[in-house]
């Protein structure tokens, strides 16, 4: 579990874009290369590393996801059932548990290498997916597929798929038991709870 959440912590980083960028292979292969420079470099102790890391997400990826859709994805037909209002709490929430586990995860960077596959459209002229896999000694490579639409002219992820596993809709099924449980109102509560959990422990 965990070597999935880092490897989808890559691609995840790996996808923050410029406002320039002109197709998804390019965004993908140029932040890349920033990204993991400034991981090489990142101070030694743990809790300086996840600062770090906090850090390089907040400013060089969350901008560039689309956290609504994904958030929609995850929550399945709850999404659809639950009000503006909830829908909002959902998305913010669920930024926060995404955000604050792949720092966590990104923490553990130690030198794994990002090889890029020809990538490939996903039906539509606005759609793409760009395919890669982590290279790390001792271990077989990690495949993923980034899911990209654009959206108000600029790429964004919406969905990271690690070893044929959608990251995003992975979520589904423990957000589905807090639904049939609580409704929304439910699953905002227990994604609160959570994500306060997860900040009280540092």
């Amino acid at each position: 579990m965990l070597r999935s959440l880092f490897a989808s912590l890559l691609l995840l980083v790996a996808l923050a874009a410029t406002a320039q960028t002109d197709t998804p292979d390019t965004l993908v292969r140029n932040v890349t290369d920033e990204v993991l420079g400034i991981l090489s470099e990142a101070p030694e102790s743990q809790a300086d590393r996840r600062q770090t890391a906090m850090r390089l997400i907040e400013n060089k990826i969350a901008p560039h996801f689309d956290f609504t859709r994904m958030t929609a994805l995850a929550v399945g037909q709850g999404w659809r059932q639950a009000d503006e209002g909830q829908r909002d709490a959902l998305t913010e929430e669920f930024r926060t548990l995404l955000v604050r586990t792949y720092a966590n995860a990104l923490g553990g960077y130690s030198g794994q290498k990002v090889h890029f596959k020809p990538s490939r459209a996903a039906g539509a002229q606005d759609e793409a997916t760009v395919r890669s896999e982590i290279r790390q000694a001792g271990a077989p490579p990690i495949t993923m597929d980034y899911q990209l639409a654009r959206t108000d002219g600029d790429w964004k992820v919406f969905d990271v798929v690690v070893n044929n596993v959608s990251l995003v809709t992975n979520y589904r099924s423990s957000f589905a038991t807090e639904l049939a449980q609580g409704g929304a109102d439910g699953l905002i509560r227990a994604l609160r709870d959570k994500n306060r959990q997860a900040a009280d422990s540092g």
